[in-house]
Formats: structure tokens, C-alpha cells, sequence
């Protein structure tokens, strides 16, 4: 089976995750440890000025989620880290970043539901691993049960805890008086208490508080428009946690006295006793317990959902067993997620969860440098379907210094982070090399560094970044049809023709398509322009181009009569010249309407009843996809025929068909909202194969 082939028949997730979705997976998995006990432990090194280390963490991680935020939209597809490094740097880089990922991320939500459970134990008499394990179970249910169904959960468990912690912010700030609270407290510690040194490490220490922001990069393929929710959520995500992180930890510097602070292991419950004792049954600590249940809930929720998305985007892969890429009956990768659970689970049992989630935490800053490292990689391999709908700013200065930031940080964090996160590359070595090698072929993007270099390339990826590039553009699936039922198809006669009385040609026949103002002054302005033109077919070219001003693609067709001269640069012999104008967005949207037309161009009998046509009504249909079209009387369909007096807006038709163009009385009329179907009327549908079948029969 071909490598395209199988990027078609893979098993594909649904497509539901909002962006307040993206907002609550990225924010829910921020806020656990980071908030509820790393404080004081923070504060012990720093002082005062913890509030500043959490503050200027937040923009250390600025140039890693950027750049994931880069390769999401240009591949949103599940795994993340590990899709990005593999297609950037090949499947041996993928499995250290799949494998790696999954463990940590596995030993990272055990420890947030082991934090879930020490809050719960005050209520519930159990014992705390037990309490873990069933809060593992009943999250991997849910993940079972479907993505929208545990991003509802998400939703509700991060808008209680931002809501209790917006609420807890005002609160605090008010009365320890606003103006006052950011000076350094000479009353409580020195500001810098270990020095400059200090300070530097107790960011290395709070920046693994932002390191779920982009745990929604192994969802991606379930987002709804990638181009927009992916990088917006994130930003959003990352604003919202540094606001919080810092002015929070502002509060528990001017609430609670430096010897309690420092060891204190619930911070943010101390800190609400000391100035919410106002508040009548203690119902002020009541609530932070409950959004520390909730932060730690959001934070294992996010986290098997985004943890069952390494394996199972691995398995399509083939790096691990293929079962564990089969989707369950609920559309989701069930036998992935009750992997991540039983692992889980095993963590709970067997290790001490708190101090090996602390040491993944050097991996996953590992990653992020890496993930820097697959964002010049792309950009550098000039991959012409690598189309992000977000790029990273400052190209190539801001994925250099995400680098330099996380191997920094790595190092900051001493010798047993560093050899945990070695021994865990070692272990994804031994299984790529004895496992995963033997049934790959596939290559990365940096393949096509080495092609420019004189070397080798790999073709495989460039078609698998066309088919993402298709299913970016799913939502305009019918963009084809509809493309060229409301093309202005130009006949022109013999004679000799030019750039300049061409692009004449092109405003004249084209003024139908530019329907507001500005976009017949954007048609206008853009059909001036110099084009490329390049070859579809023998005598037939196509030229494309985008503009900001139109909001949906532009068709226009010229058929020329026998030896008409065309003199045009890069044309030759021509006799069809096609000018495709496209919107900014969707990225890769070009991409796919050419190459529908050159699969039509390219296909059967074509030129020969292109140019045997003997009307522009029949060369429309031409270009049709003979299995998305329909073109007939209206008394030809019994639907049709029942609607006939009924405006385009209101006659029902099969799912996805829709009329496109009327044919009355020798004239084409674009099938608008208002216009009225009649008995002797000619359409043209358009619409899915399966629902031009049901109107046909």
C-alpha cells in the first residue's frame, strides 16, 4: 500500500473541539502544582521577588508556544510533539519525542490526581493512592466516552477554577490595598533572597508551571479551525495563568509570614484562611479547596486526553503496535486512552509519583527545544505544502532562542533531572532501534535540507502535508464546484493577445464575481498584476494568486480561438488560460482547488471535448467532477418539479446539494437567495456524491 493511501484510509478523529476548548485543555493543565503547592517552595529560594519569577517565566515560554502554535496549524494532527519532530526530523526523533512525551505526561497526571486526591482525603475516608486510581479510571471513562463529552468536563472544571480565582485575586488586592502590594516587603525576606542565581533558578523551577499550555498541540487534529483556535486558545490560555501565577503569589507574599509561606505545601489555602475570615461557615477556604480540586482535575483530565494521543498517532505510524490506533465506538482511541490509564495506574502503584513527575519535568524542556529546532527545520526544507495558518514572529530569531531558553533551563535543574531525561532517551532508542525501524521507511523534512544540499529528499511528506492541507479546507470540500459553477468562462476569437489586453478582457467578463464594492476594487486592482502562469496540461495554464480583499474564490476562464497568438511571458502555444483568485484564508486553499482542476484537466478524454465545446455552458460543465454535478431540466427531478415557484432560499434538497447556476431562456443566472425557480428552467447542482445519487434516482 502506498504512503498515500494509507494517509487516507488512517483512522481520523472528529472535529469538535472548540476554541473555548483549546482555552480550557491549555489552561487546565497549567494550574495544579504550579499554583496549589510550588509557591512556597519557590518563595524559599527567591524571596520576595517570586512573583517576578513566575511573571518573566511566563514570557520565557513565549518562543516554544509560538512555534507550536506554527507546526499546529500547518499539521493539526494528533500526537503533537511527537507528529512535529518526526515529520521535521524522521520517526528516530519521533518515537524519543512520542515515547518520551507520553511517560512524562503519564507521570505528570498521576501526580495531579495523587494532589486531587490529598484535597478529597479530607472528605472522603480512603486511602490516597486508592482515591488516585479511581479518579484515574473514572477520567479515562470519560475520555472514552468522547472528546466533547471530557471537553465539557474541561469547560466546567476550568471555569469554576478561574472563576474562585479571579474571585480570591480581587479579594486579596483589596485589602492588602493595591497600590502597596508590588514593592518589595522588607518586613517579610530580602527581595532577592539567594541572589541573582536564586532568582535565575526559581525560574527554571516555575517555568514547568507553563509547560501544559501546550499539551493541546496532541489534540489538534479535533480542533475546529486550527488556524485561528490553536494559536488564539493558547495566547489566551498563557495571558490568563500569567495574571493569576503572578498576582497570586503577590498575595501569598503579603499575606502569609516568610517561616510559614516557605513551608507550607497548601499555599493558597493558608493564604485565604489569613484574609477571608470574614466570610461566615469558613465557606472562603471552602471554595480554594474546591478550585484546588478542580485545578488538579482539569490538570488529569487534559492530560490522559492529551497522553492517549502520542500512542495512538504513533500506531498509525507504525512505531508502536497498529491496534492501539483503531478508533472505539465512541470515535475515540480507546485502546490508546486505557493504555495511558493502566500506565497510569502502574505509576501509582510502583513509584514515588511526586519526585519522577519533577524529573520528566527536564524532558518535557528537552521537547521544547526541539520543537524549535522542527520549526527552522520546516521553514529551511521549503516544503511548498507546508502551509502554516500561523507563523511563528521574528523567524529565525525567536525559535534560537526558545532553543537557548529550554537547554538553559535543562541544565539549571541539576544532575538527576538530566540523567532521568537521559535514561528515558536510551529507553526510546532501544525500542526505535529493535521495534520501530524495522517497519518504517519514511523520512522528515530535513531530508529536504540535505536535497538542497546535493543529497536526498523524501516525497512521502510532501504529499502527506497535502492531504493535511485537504483536511484543513475540509469545510470548503464543495469549494471546487462551487469554484466553477460561478466562473466567468470567457470565449475569446482569433487574434493576437497581450498581458495588458488581457487583464481588459479579465475586468470586463469578471464584474459579476466582485459583488461589494471593495472586493470589485480589490478584483479590480488584482487582475492588474503581472502572473505566473504554469502548466496544467498541453495549451493549458493556470496562474494564482491571493488577495486580503475578497472573501471567496475567483474562477475566470479564456478559451482562445485556433492560432491565436498569446504573448504572454512563460506561455507557450497556448489555447486556455486560467486566472484562479484566492482569500488569505484558508491556508492551503489554493493548493486544493488546483489540484481538483488538475485532476479534471488531467483526466479521460478531456482536451479533446474542451476544445470540441461549442458553448461557454458546456464549457463549464466540463469542468465539472462528473460525481459531485448535476445538469438537467428542472422536470427531470421529482423534488425540483414540487418546487417550482419556491425562491433558491427555501426549496430543500438532499444534505449537501445546492443549486449553483439556472439556464433561462438561453441566459446563466447565479442561483442567489431571492431568485425563483420555474418549471422550464435548466440547473446546474452541486453536492456530495452519495446526495447527487439520492436526487437522481
Amino acid at each position: 500500500m502506498s504512503d498515500t493511501q494509507e494517509v487516507k484510509e488512517e483512522a481520523t478523529l472528529k472535529k469538535n473541539l472548540t476554541l473555548f476548548d483549546v482555552y480550557s485543555v491549555s489552561t487546565g493543565a497549567m494550574f495544579s502544582s504550579g499554583l496549589f503547592l510550588l509557591p512556597g517552595i519557590a518563595a524559599s529560594y527567591s524571596g520576595d521577588s517570586v512573583y517576578l519569577a513566575y511573571f518573566v517565566a511566563g514570557f520565557l515560554i513565549l518562543p516554544a508556544m509560538f512555534c507550536i502554535a506554527e507546526l499546529s496549524t500547518a499539521m493539526p494532527k494528533s500526537g503533537g510533539t511527537y507528529y512535529f519532530l518526526d515529520r521535521a526530523m524522521g520517526p528516530l526523533l519521533g518515537t524519543i519525542g512520542g515515547l518520551g512525551s507520553w511517560i512524562a505526561v503519564v507521570f505528570k497526571s498521576a501526580f495531579a490526581l495523587v494532589g486531587m486526591g490529598a484535597y478529597l482525603e479530607v472528605y472522603v475516608d480512603m486511602p490516597l493512592t486508592l482515591l488516585a486510581i479511581v479518579l484515574t479510571i473514572a477520567f479515562g471513562i470519560i475520555n472514552v466516552v468522547g472528546a466533547k463529552e471530557t471537553s465539557m468536563l474541561q469547560r466546567i472544571l476550568v471555569s469554576v477554577l478561574v472563576i474562585i480565582l479571579t474571585v480570591f485575586i480581587a479579594l486579596g488586592l483589596f485589602q492588602l490595598e493595591l497600590g502597596s502590594v508590588l514593592a518589595p516587603n522588607s518586613g517579610n525576606s530580602e527581595f532577592f533572597k539567594s541572589g541573582l542565581v536564586g532568582f535565575v533558578s526559581t525560574i527554571g523551577l516555575v517555568f514547568v508551571s507553563y509547560a501544559g499550555l501546550t499539551k493541546v498541540a496532541s489534540v489538534a487534529e479535533e480542533v475546529e479551525n486550527p488556524d485561528v483556535n490553536i494559536p488564539l486558545g493558547m495566547t489566551l490560555s498563557l495571558f490568563t495563568a500569567t495574571i493569576i501565577y503572578t498576582l497570586g503569589t503577590v498575595i501569598l507574599i503579603n499575606t502569609l509570614p516568610p517561616e510559614k509561606l516557605y513551608t507550607s505545601l497548601t499555599p493558597i489555602a493558608d493564604a485565604g484562611r489569613a484574609f477571608l475570615s470574614w466570610v461566615p461557615y469558613d465557606l472562603g477556604v471552602l471554595l480554594i479547596v474546591i478550585a484546588a480540586i478542580a485545578a488538579f482535575a482539569s490538570t488529569g483530565n487534559a492530560g490522559i486526553m492529551s497522553a492517549s494521543r502520542y500512542p495512538f498517532a504513533m500506531a498509525k505510524d507504525k512505531l508502536i503496535p497498529e491496534r492501539l490506533a483503531e478508533l472505539g465506538r465512541f470515535g475515540t482511541p480507546t485502546l490508546s486512552v486505557i493504555a495511558t490509564v493502566l500506565a497510569m495506574i502502574l505509576v501509582l502503584l510502583v513509584f514515588d509519583v511526586e519526585s519522577v513527575a519533577k524529573l520528566a519535568s527536564a524532558f518535557q524542556l528537552l521537547l521544547f527545544g526541539l520543537i524549535c529546532v522542527a520549526v527552522i527545520v520546516m521553514r529551511e526544507s521549503r516544503i511548498s505544502s507546508y502551509r502554516p495558518g500561523f507563523n511563528a514572529p521574528f523567524y529565525p530569531w525567536l525559535p534560537v532562542i526558545g532553543i537557548l531558553i529550554s537547554f538553559w533551563l535543562v541544565i539549571e535543574m541539576g544532575f538527576l533531572p538530566i540523567a532521568f531525561t537521559g535514561m528515558m532517551i536510551i529507553l526510546c532508542l532501544f525500542w526505535y532501534q529493535f521495534y520501530a525501524s524495522e517497519h518504517l521507511e519514511r523520512r522528515g523534512a530535513i531530508f529536504h535540507i540535505h536535497q538542497r544540499l546535493g543529497q536526498h529528499k523524501y516525497e512521502g511528506l510532501e504529499r502527506e502535508l497535502m492531504t493535511i492541507i485537504h483536511d484543513r479546507t475540509q469545510s470548503e470540500n464543495l469549494s471546487y464546484e462551487t469554484l466553477i459553477a460561478r466562473s466567468a468562462i470567457v470565449d475569446l476569437p482569433f487574434g493576437n493577445y497581450d498581458l495588458e489586453n488581457l487583464n481588459e478582457i479579465l475586468r470586463d467578463s469578471s464584474s459579476h464575481l466582485f459583488e461589494k464594492q471593495d472586493e470589485e476594487e480589490g478584483g479590480a486592482e488584482l487582475l492588474g498584476h503581472i502572473w505566473d502562469f504554469r502548466p496544467v496540461e498541453e495549451g493549458l495554464f493556470l496562474a494564482s494568486r491571493s488577495d486580503k480583499l475578497i472573501s471567496r474564490p475567483k474562477l475566470i476562464v479564456c478559451r482562445f480561438g485556433p492560432q491565436a497568438g498569446i504573448e504572454v511571458e512563460g506561455v507557450e502555444e497556448a489555447h486556455s488560460l486560467f486566472f484562479l483568485i484566492i482569500p488569505e484564508k484558508p491556508v492551503g486553499l489554493d493548493l486544493r482547488l488546483a489540484g481538483h482542476l488538475a485532476e479534471v484537466v488531467q483526466s479521460g478524454n478531456f482536451l479533446e471535448r474542451w476544445l470540441a465545446a461549442e458553448s461557454e455552458s458546456e464549457l463549464n460543465q466540463i469542468l465539472m467532477r462528473d460525481d459531485h454535478f448535476y445538469h438537467g431540466p428542472v422536470s427531470g427531478v421529482e423534488e425540483l418539479r414540487q418546487q417550482v415557484g419556491k425562491k433558491i432560499s427555501d426549496i430543500d434538497l438532499p444534505n449537501t446539494c445546492i443549486i449553483a447556476l439556472i439556464e433561462r431562456d438561453s441566459e446563466i443566472i447565479i442561483a442567489t437567495a431571492d431568485v425563483v425557480l420555474q418549471a422550464g428552467d435548466q440547473v446546474a447542482i452541486i453536492g456530495e456524491p452519495e446526495d447527487i445519487h439520492l436526487l437522481e434516482s
